[in-house]
């Protein structure tokens, strides 16, 4: 989901919440008003009725009968409401309402007089809900005003008081028609205008926030896919144009000028790597004339000395300096190979040859080897397996099974097993050596591949039988250029396992 996309359903998000608040604020307010002023006007009427007749519960003694029917006439186009008389403990007296009570029903009587109070007393803007009798499991809107006997003294107690109720009509369908009625035109159509309204603006927001920001991103994008190059063309134009003095223009420009940082160190870079490889190769080609002409002149030694006891101490040392001599041109020769390898113009030449056909070519160098070490050296072949043909580099990829069963025989002790194997599985050709020797520690596995690193160290350096680490570096390096990978598994004591995972694609 894209930020400009967040942001939109944010606000739009925004924009319901608001206008449900915005609704309910209305209802809300327009309720209260309602109920204000019922109770306001039911106040009033109840104020001009006793304001006339003061004798009300004097009458009501003297003529019940009549006294109700007139009540009832007082009401008579108030459907929605209905007038009480109670006495001083908020027992009904007299009722015009149809529903017939029990005796001695009662009202709760702190709304009363609340409602008196606030009615009286003029206490501001509000409204009372107190108890409705015909329908006790809802409050109503309720006034009510004090009644006192005739007497002489105008400080006596209350004696009752009159109670009106205005009901409200709880029907979902009446309380649904009082919504549209109050959500129509005049208040619906502002709402959804300034909703509307909102979100244009918030819409025209957004789209000026996040241009320069998908811009840049589009920048990066292609440079990611082009790369650091040094063709000034190759630069986006969202980073060429003078950037703007906001956020966005001013990371525009830092990115810019991190970009030309970038390749100026980038280029540097190439250049050193340019001179690492050069200056390897041309080493290694140095150095391999006279290492190949020390090597002759010790295997001379040897042999001319190697009958006569009498120098037997310097035979010894010609072997030992024979072997290291040695052990250095292969490193030397693993240098140049390397730096050969890593040339960004280095190219294979892929040809569709059988797997195993190489492996048993490979099986067969080493075979003297493995037989003089008391070593097993054989290839597996699954019988349900097809061929398996790929595209390769026959060169380079014996040279990195070589080195994988070089690797494995130094470090095998006398009736181990080296199997190699290779099959196709999954579009993928699957190349394994594996070897029943003392393994790997765990802690080494993760840097096994890397150059110069020695993982095994139970044969001393010194003898030059461990190698430089450069041996799986090769393996490695081989591997990424068929667009393959290896990968390792090893448990002291329990062998290991090698396995290339190259392209089984024929075609070159």
């Amino acid at each position: 989901m894209t930020v400009r996309l967040k942001l939109a359903l944010t606000v739009l998000a925004t924009g319901l919440v608001t206008a449900l608040g915005v609704i309910t604020a209305v209802l809300y307010g327009f309720q209260r008003f309602e109920h204000e002023t019922t109770f306001q006007r039911a106040n009033a009427f109840l104020a001009r009725v006793t304001a006339n007749y003061d004798d009300l519960l004097d009458l009501q003694q003297r003529q019940p009968e009549e006294f109700r029917a007139w009540l009832r006439g007082l009401v008579l186009y108030e459907p929605d409401t209905q007038l009480y008389v109670l006495d001083g403990e908020g027992t009904v007296i007299v009722s015009t309402g149809q529903t017939a009570l029990s005796p001695g029903f009662k009202v709760a009587l702190g709304p009363v007089q609340a409602a008196v109070e606030r009615g009286r007393g003029g206490r501001g803007t509000g409204y009372v809900m107190g108890d409705d009798p015909e329908r006790m499991d809802a409050d109503a809107v309720i006034a009510a005003w004090p009644l006192r006997r005739a007497v002489i003294r105008n400080e006596a107690n209350v004696a009752g008081y009159l109670y009106l109720v205005c009901h409200t009509d709880d029907s979902p369908a009446a309380r649904w028609a009082a919504l549209r009625r109050s959500l129509a035109g005049p208040t619906l159509a502002p709402i959804a205008g300034i909703v509307a309204l909102a979100t244009l603006f918030a819409a025209l927001i957004i789209a000026a926030v996040t241009r320069p920001l998908r811009r840049l991103t589009e920048a990066v994008a292609s440079l990611s896919a082009r790369g650091l190059e040094d063709d000034p063309g190759s630069t986006p134009p969202a980073l060429l144009a003078a950037p703007g003095r906001d956020e966005f223009g001013q990371l525009t420009g830092a990115f810019a000028m991190m970009l030309e940082t970038l390749r100026r160190q980038w280029a540097a870079l190439r250049r050193l790597d340019h001179f690492r490889r050069e200056g390897v190769s041309n080493l290694s080609h140095d150095l391999r004339s006279p290492l190949t002409a020390t090597v002759a002149c010790l295997e001379t030694l040897q042999a001319r000395w190697s009958e006569d006891p009498a120098r037997a101490e310097d035979h010894r040392l010609v072997e030992v300096a024979l072997r290291n001599t040695r052990n250095a041109a292969r490193l030397v020769q693993s240098l140049g190979d390397l730096a050969r390898l890593d040339e960004p113009a280095f190219e294979l030449r892929r040809e569709p040859v059988d797997a195993v056909e190489l492996l048993d070519q490979i099986r067969a160098r080493f075979a003297e080897r493995a037989a003089s070490q008391g070593v097993t050296l054989r290839i597996d072949e699954p019988v349900d397996a097809g061929p398996a043909v790929a595209a390769l580099d026959v060169e380079l990829f014996e040279r990195a099974v070589a080195n994988l069963v070089d690797n494995a025989l130094k470090f095998c002790s006398r009736g181990a097993a080296i199997v190699l194997s290779a099959l196709r599985r999954d579009g993928q050709l699957e190349v394994c050596v594996a070897d029943s020797g003392p393994g790997i520690a765990a802690a080494d596995l993760p840097h096994l591949f890397d150059r110069f690193y020695q993982a095994r160290q139970s044969v001393a350096p010194a003898t030059g039988e461990g190698g430089k680490g450069l041996g799986l570096a090769i393996v490695k390096r081989i591997a990424e250029l068929h667009g393959g990978r290896v990968d390792v598994a090893s448990q002291p004591g329990a062998g290991t396992q090698v396995r290339l995972w190259l392209p089984a694609a024929v075609s070159g």
